[in-house]
């Protein structure tokens, strides 16, 4: 291959199990379709932390939230970890960005008055943004002012549903920016200008896009392609307080959580939806991903018209999961499924044997950059926790392959959402991880109660079983799978370095006396 290309896809809040490869009915995506019937799509893919920034922190550097400790949007990201751009720089490869990282730089190597410390992220070090998103939305802003569209001084308000006597909300009404302006065909449009820019140079393009992350509102003709009756109804208890009553922390988010989050200009609470609300609002959420394939098929072209479609890489996925309803939630919070699990569609123009094939063994976030890293022929840094996925991409299982899924959510106090006091847990430790496998899922809270779902005969993890005296010993053995897990994956950046009477060695190198490497 002379030319091998990247085009790592990232949508935002995309739930694992809405793919039509895996099932979903009604939903109409052609493109992504095109990408599982000549990839390989993975049924058991989880993003290792929520929400976006944390996510993106471990997609992009490969490491479990425990290790890169950029554990919930504002936090900084320590500069001493390197990440995805930064190795395919040292391969020669240009970083370029679209979208977003919700990243937040490094007190101690930057000024306490630098304006990123007032956003909730920008940027990750290392990337060359080319369509950028961040701060504040103000690329997108500025491109709907240079097309002529008029921004209301509340520039949010795009995301409003259109017309003057529309209730803000789960809604059957169009957004008020139309399709060819919306987010979605703005990063489009940054997509088309670099690939068409990028000539016959190896590119590695980081395409991130903002949907279906709320606001739930479809730009015309997508917020009328679904009808809410066939959208399939939320799956949670007979009320909220029923619900709330499994743990406190659930408890908190059910009382906290505000439409406004969710539905620009809304009141009320995501707990007083009703079910109509919450088929309405999937409706809306299938028509922003049908915008995105849609969008998503004139970036195709592209790469089919100049020949680069059988020389790139492409890999499909998402920050993390939404709730949709289910549990009385929206957004990405906690420790259920729907939070966690993400899209992972990978098309390796080197493996068209395994075209189409559905994969089941367990995959995580942490993934996906060792397997670029591995498919370009470059190093993969020790402290990765991840591993890459090239050997499943050809159906070849290592014996070694983990057993058990894994992510962590950590729930300390950020300025928009305060838990701490009311929970009565230090910053420190609020904090929780899960360990789950085909059988069993395991929570254990630094300081509050754990929580423990047989998932054969509770699958959607209504019943706790962490204190059933019948279950007792099967607890004892996911906790301390969970413990090993913590102690194997501790960061281990220089734990294969040793002195000897020889000199410098290092146990993962074929040679002595190696250089020390990030």
């Amino acid at each position: 291959m002379n030319h091998p290309n990247v085009l790592l896809i990232v949508v935002d809040q995309w739930r694992g199990d809405i793919l039509p490869a895996l099932g979903t009915e009604h939903l109409k995506t052609p493109n992504i379709d095109r990408l599982c019937r000549e990839g390989v799509t993975f049924r058991n893919h989880v993003t290792t932390t929520v929400p976006c920034g944390p996510a993106r922190a471990s997609l992009l550097t490969g490491l479990y939230q425990m290790n890169h400790r950029a554990v919930q949007n504002t936090i900084p990201l320590d500069a001493r970890h390197t990440n995805l751009a930064h190795a395919l720089r040292a391969i020669g490869y240009d970083a370029a960005m679209i979208g977003y990282a919700t990243s937040v730089p490094d007190p101690r190597r930057t000024s306490a008055n630098d304006p990123r410390f007032a956003l909730l992220g920008d940027m990750m070090d290392g990337f060359r943004p080319v369509g950028a998103f961040e701060p504040e939305k103000e690329g997108y802003f500025g491109w709907l002012a240079h097309h002529g569209y008029k921004v209301p001084e509340n520039r949010d308000d795009v995301w409003l549903p259109e017309g003057e006597d529309a209730v803000p909300g789960a809604t059957d009404r169009p957004a008020r920016v139309p399709a060819e302006l919306s987010d979605t065909a703005y990063f489009t449009d940054a997509a088309l200008r670099y690939l068409k820019g990028v000539g016959k140079r190896p590119f590695f393009l980081h395409l991130g896009y903002w949907r279906p992350h709320p606001p739930f509102v479809a730009s015309a003709p997508y917020h009328a392609m679904y009808r809410p009756e066939d959208m399939t109804a939320p799956v949670r208890a007979a009320t909220p307080e029923i619900e709330a009553g499994q743990h406190p922390l659930l408890d908190f988010y059910l009382r906290k959580t505000a439409n406004k989050g969710f539905f620009q200009g809304a009141e009320g609470f995501v707990r007083e939806l009703s079910e109509a609300d919450i088929k309405q609002m999937r409706a809306t959420y299938f028509g922003m991903m049908t915008e995105i394939d849609d969008c998503l098929g004139k970036v195709f072209a592209e790469l089919d018209e100049t020949g680069k479609w059988d020389e790139t890489l492409i890999i499909f996925t998402s920050d993390h999961g939404e709730q949709l309803g289910d549990h009385h939630l929206l957004g990405k919070v906690g420790y259920f499924d729907e939070s966690f699990r993400v899209p992972l569609i990978i098309k390796d123009p080197r493996r068209k044997e395994s075209a189409g094939r559905i994969e089941d063994a367990f995959s995580e976030s942490i993934d996906v950059m060792p397997t670029i890293l591995d498919w370009l022929g470059g190093d993969i840094p020790r402290a990765c926790d991840g591993r890459s996925l090239l050997p499943l991409l050809g159906g070849e299982k290592p014996a070694d392959w983990r057993t058990e899924l894994h992510y962590e959510f950590d729930f300390r106090d950020v300025y928009y959402s305060e838990p701490e006091k009311e929970l009565g847990v230090g910053m420190d430790e609020a904090s929780l991880c899960v360990i789950q496998d085909e059988f069993y899922k395991y929570v254990h809270f630094a300081t509050l109660p754990p929580l423990f779902f047989d998932l054969k005969a509770d699958p959607h993890q209504f019943i706790n079983l962490a204190e059933d005296p019948a279950f007792a010993g099967i607890v004892k053995t996911y906790a301390q799978k969970a413990l090993s897990w913590r102690l194997i994956h501790a960061d281990r950046t220089l734990t294969a370095y040793r002195s000897t009477p020889r000199g410098l060695e290092n146990r993962v190198s074929k040679s002595s006396s190696q250089t020390l490497k990030d």
